[in-house]
């Protein structure tokens, strides 16, 4: 059973549009807004509990198949902040060049999300 949406999808498109046309001044609600909607997506797409992705504080989600997490520290954990997480979402940015740089802290073999990602392309500039 897929999960329960908790941010409507239009809403969370128009936070992520609205965060993606000047990033420096969206608010805080839309910030979390388009976090909670991409995270929500990424759950969609990648269904499981191997994979916990922290954007804090705003949301974190237990994501793709494989062993499942069921206490303390997961063994596959990925952590960003919010303007990370959305440049990836949004294809601003490559996996590969957040990891590199560090803005991206991953740990174990399934904490690789660069296959899943964008999940709402808009670095073309395209709404």
């Amino acid at each position: 059973m897929p999960p329960r949406r908790r941010i409507d999808p239009v809403a969370g498109r128009e936070a992520v549009v609205a965060w993606h046309a000047d990033p420096d001044a969206a608010d805080r609600s839309t910030v979390a807004t388009a976090v909670r909607y991409t995270l929500e997506e990424l759950s969609l797409l990648a269904p499981g509990r191997s994979v916990e992705v922290r954007v804090p504080p705003y949301a974190a989600v237990q994501v793709i198949e494989g062993p499942r997490h069921t206490r303390g520290t997961p063994t596959n954990v990925v952590e960003m902040d919010a303007q990370v997480w959305l440049r990836l979402a949004t294809g601003a940015t490559r996996w590969v060049d957040a990891e590199d740089s560090g803005a991206v802290r991953a740990s174990g073999q399934r904490a690789d999300l660069s296959r899943h990602l964008p999940l709402v392309p808009l670095a073309d500039g395209s709404a």
